[in-house]
């Protein structure tokens, strides 16, 4: 039987003066980038990241 990977989601602010960094921090922890939206002001975007539940 095929076993389905089982996920955990992240939903983050990201500066975009500092996004490479934020990002790059992220990516380094497993996390990876699904989604981009609109912040709360122009500066500010919401990341939407996911990674694989580690067992």
């Amino acid at each position: 039987m095929t076993r389905m990977t089982k996920w955990e989601y992240l939903t983050a602010p990201i500066l975009t003066h500092n996004a490479k960094m934020i990002l790059d921090n992220f990516g380094s922890d497993g996390w990876e980038l699904v989604q981009v939206a609109p912040g709360m002001n122009p500066e500010n975007l919401v990341g939407y990241f996911k990674r694989p539940v580690q067992s």
